[in-house]
């Protein structure tokens, strides 16, 4: 059975949104998120062709085969 999909987090390592405060000049703060940036790739995966989604950094720094 396939793992279930969970929006908005990286396949490899996990990232997911971060959270913080918009704090104006005034200090008036309010809640934000900071979103990954994640990209739909074609990578191998134990032989087979499968779509993943991984933020920048690991495609970036090799840790995703991409598929051709």
């Amino acid at each position: 059975m396939e793992d279930v999909q969970v929006a908005r987090v990286c396949d490899i390592c996990g990232k997911r949104r971060g959270v913080g405060n918009n704090v104006s000049h005034a200090n008036n703060k309010s809640r934000r998120t900071w979103q990954p940036n994640l990209q739909k790739v074609h990578a191998l995966i134990n032989g087979a062709r499968r779509t993943i989604t991984v933020c920048t950094r690991c495609i970036r720094s090799g840790k995703v085969v991409k598929a051709a």
